[in-house]
């Protein structure tokens, strides 16, 4: 099965529903089911303005699954920032980040188990663990 590395928080961000579009600098062709891995990158400063406490959050480990819908290619700024609280980027990210996969239906495994990220989407051929 396809998975995609997020930093936390937004690993949490999207696994937990909060967050429904995942920026990328690349566009995909690839739909459907994927496993949400958290990697071992935290941006601290996203954690602090969010409120999230960043010693509590997984980290090298795959979190659960995702549904890939669509890929949203952003063409303005009016349209990154109209998204805002769909990826929780920074307005300053929109010369970073022209690719937001729109995501649903996230679900979160009873517990995450380690695994190694790598970049882009990647297979991993290990049974998946049922979700909550």
């Amino acid at each position: 099965m396809k998975c995609l590395s997020l930093k936390q928080p937004y690993a949490e961000l999207l696994i937990s529903g909060r967050k429904t579009i995942e920026l990328r600098k690349w566009n995909t062709n690839f739909r459907g089911q994927f496993l949400v891995h958290a990697s071992k990158n935290v941006n601290k400063e996203k954690c602090e303005f969010l409120g999230i406490d960043c010693n509590i959050l997984d980290i090298g480990a795959i979190l659960g699954t995702a549904i890939l819908q669509d890929v949203k290619e952003y063409k303005n700024r009016t349209e990154f920032e109209r998204d805002r609280n769909r990826h929780f980027a920074d307005f300053k990210n929109f010369a970073n980040y022209h690719y937001g996969f729109i995501i649903r239906n996230a679900k979160r495994f009873r517990k995450p188990f380690p695994y190694l990220g790598q970049l882009k989407f990647f297979e991993v051929s290990r049974p998946i663990r049922k979700v909550k």
